[in-house]
This record gives structure tokens, sequence and C-alpha cells, in this order.
């Protein structure tokens, strides 16, 4: 028999490690969560109750937030006023604030004359509108499900597109379009012509082609173009779309002060807790040994949690200090100012190892004056380097850039992707043109001979 030893080395990771990691990526939600379950497993665990917790600290706390907002926007106001109330702590996105398009569209309902079969009949389309104010259901499929006649819905139909907002019911946008451009008081019949059969080469700003098909002058389909312009292709998006709400509740918020920033980390979200008194003198005077080591394990499990709760905290105070110092920009001057930062930047500046930081920055969102934004949005790439001051720039730097440089051409001789490059450069932007291309049509905006105008 051959023996022989081995010298290797194994990484074994403790339940109290694992129980540490897991805990760090979880959000405010998860963590509320996760603690609710804790207090039914763990006898020992004991959640505070809302009116137990430091009032006094919870109240200075809000008066500071509450100060720093009546300096800022309206968005934020709205937020943190929630926090007055009986209610969670819960954040919600304002795009979804406001009035749903279907109770727009039934509150108009009582000044249209209708059968209580039509108004069943209308109540069922409204619902069937997408987030647009498109129908984009089959009437026959509809006729069938109400039990009606297809000229039923279809006159119903004809009734909700003549409801506010103009353009609502429509089938596809050249009808959204033409519902429209049909209540104007300057109407006419070249632009509603285009409207009906060119918008796709409209769409690609092919004016000559068109004006040689209708045997008019580029400048009458460059003015057609301009009315088509100051319609809505999407009549729906002002109302809030119930299906897309969101709540969200931020685990951190960057408050702007006198000196620079704070950060606060949210964490009311979650319930605090305590170990119950009852079950420790328990574990010191009970004689079983198998009930006290029960105990023990227990008490140990909440000291744990408990330690890795603040170990979170520290951690997440850490990581967000170096994501508000890198992308100071940021959140001095708003979207479009951020700087290169890499999870290898992070991990250096913390001491922390690249994979705490990505568990730190999993699921988790900061609220700052310009809005709710996951940690992960701070993170950027390396687009470009100024090749004077050897300053990194991102994508969202270089397409503000971009966006300029076109918001600047002579708009009867737009520039090219290199003549786009090239003035880029002048910037001390070097990018090619492929690249220019590329960011571009991230952008949605038209090649050279789609931004061409006429006059």
């Amino acid at each position: 028999m051959n023996q022989h030893l081995e010298l290797a080395q194994k990484q074994i990771l403790s339940q109290h490690l694992i129980q540490s990691m897991e805990i760090l990526q979880m959000s405010a939600l998860e963590l509320e969560s996760y603690l609710e379950n804790l207090s039914m497993e763990n006898p020992v665990v004991e959640l505070d109750e809302p009116e137990r917790a430091d009032n006094h600290d919870r109240e200075t706390m809000l008066a500071r937030k509450l100060e720093w907002l009546e300096s800022t926007d309206y968005q934020n106001k709205v937020y943190y006023q929630e926090d007055n109330t009986d209610r969670d702590d819960y954040w919600q996105d304002t795009r979804d604030a406001g009035e749903a398009l279907p109770d727009y569209l039934i509150a108009q309902l009582p000044s249209v004359r209708l059968t209580d079969e039509e108004r069943r009949i209308m109540e069922f389309l409204i619902y069937s509108l997408d987030s647009n104010g498109y129908f984009r259901e089959e009437v026959r499929q509809i006729a069938e499900a109400l039990g009606v006649s297809d000229e039923a819905v279809e006159q119903m139909l004809e009734t909700l597109q003549s409801l506010d907002p103009a353009g609502v019911g429509a089938r596809n946008l050249s009808e959204c379009l033409l519902l429209q451009f049909c209540r104007t008081p300057h109407y006419s019949e070249i632009t509603e012509t285009i409207i009906r059969e060119h918008l796709e080469d409209l769409g690609k700003n092919h004016l000559t082609q068109i004006a040689r098909k209708l045997k008019i002058t580029p400048e009458e389909v460059q003015q057609a173009c301009e009315e088509i312009r100051a319609l809505n292709p999407k009549p729906g998006n002002a109302f809030s779309d119930r299906s897309q709400m969101q709540y969200i509740s931020p685990d951190a918020v960057v408050v702007r002060v006198e000196d620079g920033f704070e950060i606060l980390i949210n964490e009311y979200q979650y319930p605090r807790f305590h170990i119950s008194t009852y079950y420790q003198e328990l574990e010191k005077t009970v004689q079983d040994a198998e009930t006290k080591k029960y105990l023990r394990e227990k008490i140990q499990q909440a000291q744990n949690v408990a330690g890795n709760i603040a170990q979170r905290t520290s951690t997440l105070s850490r990581v967000l200090h170096v994501i508000v110092e890198r992308q100071r920009d940021f959140f001095l001057k708003g979207p479009g100012n951020r700087r290169p930062l890499r999870l290898t930047d992070i991990a250096e500046e913390t001491g922390l190892h690249e994979s705490t930081v990505s568990r730190t920055l999993r699921s988790k969102y900061l609220q700052c004056t310009w809005g709710i934004y996951p940690l992960h949005y701070f993170l950027t790439a390396v687009a470009a380097t100024n090749q004077v001051s050897g300053e990194e720039q991102t994508p969202e730097y270089i397409k503000a850039a971009l966006k300029k440089v076109i918001g600047e051409e002579d708009k009867k001789k737009p520039l090219s992707d290199e003549a786009i490059s090239k003035k880029l450069a002048e910037r001390q932007i070097r990018i090619s043109r492929r690249t220019v291309n590329k960011y571009r049509q991230e952008l949605g905006i038209p090649d050279k001979s789609g931004r061409k105008r006429w006059q």
C-alpha cells in the first residue's frame, strides 16, 4: 500500500459567513421579510413595534430630510412627506402618479348618451386599450366575448375615438394621427394624404420622393411634416399606467448639505429587534442540557444576525461614500454627468473584495435630488480618453457631446457620421465613425438624410 501526504488549501465557508453574505446582498424590503421570518422561526427574536423604536431619533432624521427637501424638487417632497403619515415608507415612482387613462375616459361617459348595453361595450373597449392609448384587439373577438354584433363594437369604438385625448382608441399610428389632425382648425388635404399613404417615407425623411409622388414641392412636404410633428403619436403616455406601477424603497438617501453631501442609510424600512430577556435568563438557569443547547444556538443566531445587519450598514455606507465622491458631478448637476467608475475602483478605495462590492450593490436603490437610481447605475465604463487631459470619458458623456454637435449643425446640410467624428475630435473626444453610428442609433437620431430640412 502506497501512502503519501498532500498539502492543499481549502476554503470552508462557515454558516455565519454565508449568512453575512446573504444579508449584505439583501435589499431593504428583502431584509424586512427576512427578519419577519426569523422572528417566527427563532423564539428569542422579538421584533420591536414601530412605536417602541427611538421616535426622537426618527423624528430628528425626518426633520433633517424635510429641511433639505424644502429647497429641492417637488417630486422628492412628496416622497418624504409620506414619512409623516401612518403608512409604510414605500416610495412610488412618480411616472405612475396621476389619473389613469381608463378613469379619465370613463369620467367622460356621462356626456355621451349610451344604453346599458352600449356602456358595457364601451367600458370593455376602454379597458382593452394599451398603455399608449391604442386599441390592439380584434373587433370580432370582442364581439364574440360580449355576445354582441361586430357593428355594435365598431360603433362604440368610433364613439371612443371621439373622446379626449385626441387619437385615443386608434388601431395604428396612421389612424391615431388622423384622429388628431381632423380636429385641427387648419385642415390640409396634403397632410392628410401623407399621413394615410406616406408615413414610412416621412419617417425616413424621404421628402423629395413624397413630393415627386404627390406632384408638389419639397417645401409643401416640409410644411406638412411640421404639422405632423405637432401631433402626439402616443396619446396615452400622459396618463398613469397602473400595470407598470412600481414601489421602490431606497436603501439610502443622498442629501446635499452646505459643505458637500450627507448619506443617510434607510434603516426604517426593516424592523428593529431585540433578544428576549426571558429566554436569555432561561438559558442561564435551565438544567436540561438539550434545552440549554437549543437556547444558546438560537441566541447566538440572533446575535449573528444583529452583527451582520450592522456590518451591512457599515459596508453599504463605505461603498456609497466612494460612489458619491467619484460621481460628484452627477449629484451636483444631474444625469449626463457620470464619470467612469468600475467595480475594481470601488474595491480598491474601500479595501473590500470585488465580490463584496457586487453584493453590496445588488438590488439596492439610492434616492437623491434627481430621483431614484439603482446603485449599479453609477458603474460606468470608459469609452474614450481625453488626449490632452487624460481624463476618461463615459458613453453617457460622449452621447451628450454627440447630441450637442448634431444640435448645432446646419439642418439643410447635416453632418455625416465621419464629419461628426471629426467634430468630436476637436472637443478631445476621439471615437470612430462606426462608434458615432452606434451611439447615434442608440439615441434614436436619424442618419444624415433623415435629419435634412428643406427650409
